[in-house]
């Protein structure tokens, strides 16, 4: 266990229930199956790779939502810009 998550609150059951439900409920809304969101991620990812080094497994991209849109985020940590010419 590092320091950091030592210190970390620990999220309840129920929370985390909550969260994912609020998760399926924003993919439904969206009419966004998993299986679609995982396309997209390939596709945004090979695309910024022929730009910049990414690391893709800690990629994330997720569907949110607020009373007036849904929007897709997502959080792509980058390890080396590359000129492109």
């Amino acid at each position: 266990m590092s320091w950091a998550t030592a210190f970390r609150k620990k999220e309840s059951s129920k929370e985390r229930a909550k969260s994912r439900l609020k998760l399926v409920l924003t993919h439904d809304r969206a009419s966004i199956s998993p299986g679609v969101l995982q396309m997209i991620k390939k596709d945004i990812l090979a695309v910024i790779k022929k730009y910049v080094e990414v690391d893709g497994r800690s990629m994330q991209v997720n569907i949110t939502e607020d009373s007036s849109k849904v929007e897709l985020v997502a959080n792509i940590p980058i390890k080396n810009s590359r000129r492109h010419e």
